[in-house]
């Protein structure tokens, strides 16, 4: 998915603000604008991450032009950043099964046993 992203430009005082419009609550910040986008990069991650665990969608990202159009970030530098969402929701569960001997391990527990 592509994410648009709105920077607030830095300097050698502060860093350089990221907001995704697309979603609320997410923003991101570095000291460089290299790493402005990089970190906002984790910070969409950590987000849908967040959304996944809550059993929600993730909202479509918007185009571009139609973003730009609001005021409140006049001034500030567009991009867009990638995310691939199959890095999402590998967490691992834990289960409990039983096999039959003869097939559980490819026999490794009758090789135990004798």
């Amino acid at each position: 998915m592509r994410y648009a992203i709105v920077i607030e430009p830095g300097d050698a005082k502060h860093a350089f603000g990221v907001v995704v419009p697309d979603l609320p609550g997410c923003f991101s910040a570095g000291d460089t604008l290299d790493d402005a986008l990089t970190n906002a990069r984790e910070a969409i991650l950590l987000h849908l991450e967040g959304l996944l665990d809550d059993g929600k969608a993730f909202p479509a990202p918007s185009l571009i032009e139609q973003l730009q159009k609001k005021r409140s970030y006049r001034g500030w530098t567009w991009a867009v950043v990638e995310v691939d969402v199959s890095e999402l929701g590998d967490k691992a569960a834990r289960i409990n099964i039983t096999l039959p001997a003869h097939s559980a391990c490819g026999g490794c527990l009758r090789q135990e046993a004798g």
